[in-house]
């Protein structure tokens, strides 16, 4: 028997539940690498106001409202070619609200110019969609015609005519938020075993630009179970589920230097970028307050908020001109970034319209930097933010 339990021997597992607390189902399939989850459960102390006739604390008697968070980070992962999903979708679902839409690709392309790409038959895309072609991952910002589209931004390599673009898979934000299962499975079996059900994605954040790209997802969750306490019936259970037989994962962080950014209405490539942080927060309540329950019954979602944080190298050219005119004047401009840049490792995220914040100087290096903090997307009807996967 060993003195401790490695952190190392931790595994980490998530599905999209078809009923808020009833605990979904998983498989190898749902299984995915993290740095680290944070779960903390806290029962709720209400103060005794009656007298005693002692100072000394007498306790409370019966069971306690608890309020349960968790913290979770992970790397951006490589993944298999192709329109899988990522391994941590369920998570990027229960953030967005939208479920996972698969662009098969297959298109075959028969003129690029610029923004504008034509192909040689119907590509059945619509805004917000995405495809891949070689190594760029660009959305749909419009469909003119039935074989024409116009991208987020320019590709990076003139495509041979008849190439076929790429699928992808793009998460849209939705009115209504999916609550997720969260499975914290630790070696040995007989160590204590946590699941979180009923979890809601309060928080997500995507980092660019550090050693690798990086996202956490924060929130809260109806219940933490777990192997040495559970009791029947909690979550729809008898028993708590016993972890399915997985290998370990091969799956190789993306570097965090690689990938683009575009932005503005040209838009043009920013290539001093030195750090960016997309942060979408759903500002979610729980009905917990019911009359005869311990936990919550379902999740209230309230106003979607997303902001960008950049901090970029300054330069004297015309999108730089463009930024701080629209920071200051307070005109939205639209904002690509793309993670990765190979197939199968590439992430994006779109913001078709943001206004920047006006930039702040720093000038403690050699180089002036523009530090824009709190950035504001916008949008219509659930719209202001697209995540895809190529």
């Amino acid at each position: 028997m060993a003195c401790y339990i490695s952190s190392r021997n931790n595994r980490f597992y998530a599905a999209v539940e078809t009923s808020y607390g009833t605990v979904a189902a998983i498989s190898a399939a749902n299984r995915f690498s993290g740095i680290s989850l944070q779960a903390v459960q806290e029962c709720e102390r209400p103060r005794r106001r009656d007298k005693t006739g002692s100072r000394t604390y007498l306790g409370i008697p019966g069971t306690l409202k608890a309020r349960t968070s968790f913290a979770l980070k992970t790397y951006l992962y490589g993944r298999e070619s192709g329109a899988s999903t990522p391994r941590y979708g369920a998570l990027i679902e229960g953030a967005m609200g939208g479920s996972a839409k698969a662009i098969n690709g297959g298109q075959a392309i028969a003129e690029v110019n610029g923004a504008s790409l034509s192909f040689s038959q119907a590509h059945g895309l619509q805004p917000g969609d995405a495809i891949t072609v070689g190594g760029d991952l660009r959305f749909v910002t419009s469909a003119p015609d039935a074989q024409k589209v116009s991208l987020s931004a320019p590709l990076s390599a003139a495509p041979g005519i008849g190439e076929q673009a790429g699928g992808a898979v793009v998460y849209a934000p939705a009115a209504k938020l999916p609550s997720v299962s969260l499975y914290d499975y630790w070696s040995p079996e007989t160590a204590a075993q946590r699941l979180l059900r009923g979890s809601a994605v309060d928080m997500m954040e995507l980092k660019v630009n550090g050693d690798f790209h990086e996202l956490t997802f924060r929130g809260g969750a109806a219940d933490l179970l777990d192997n040495k306490s559970m009791g029947s019936g909690a979550g729809g259970l008898t028993e708590f589920p016993a972890e399915p037989a997985a290998g370990l994962l091969m799956d190789g962080p993306i570097p965090g230097h690689l990938g683009q950014a575009w932005i503005g209405l040209g838009p043009g490539e920013l290539q001093t970028l030195a750090d960016a942080k997309i942060t979408l927060r759903n500002h979610i309540d729980f009905r917990s307050k019911d009359f005869g329950s311990l936990t919550p019954r379902c999740i209230v979602t309230g106003d979607r908020e997303v902001t960008v944080d950049l901090e970029l190298y300054s330069r004297d050219t015309a999108l730089f001109d463009e930024i701080y005119q629209a920071a200051k004047q307070r005109s939205p401009i639209p904002l690509m970034i793309q993670m990765g840049e190979s197939a199968g490792s590439m992430c994006g995220v779109y913001l078709p319209s943001v206004i920047p914040a006006v930039p702040e100087f720093l000038d403690g290096e050699e180089r002036l930097r523009w530090r824009l903090s709190g950035s504001v997307a916008l949008g219509t009807e659930e719209d202001e933010i697209y995540v895809a996967f190529g």
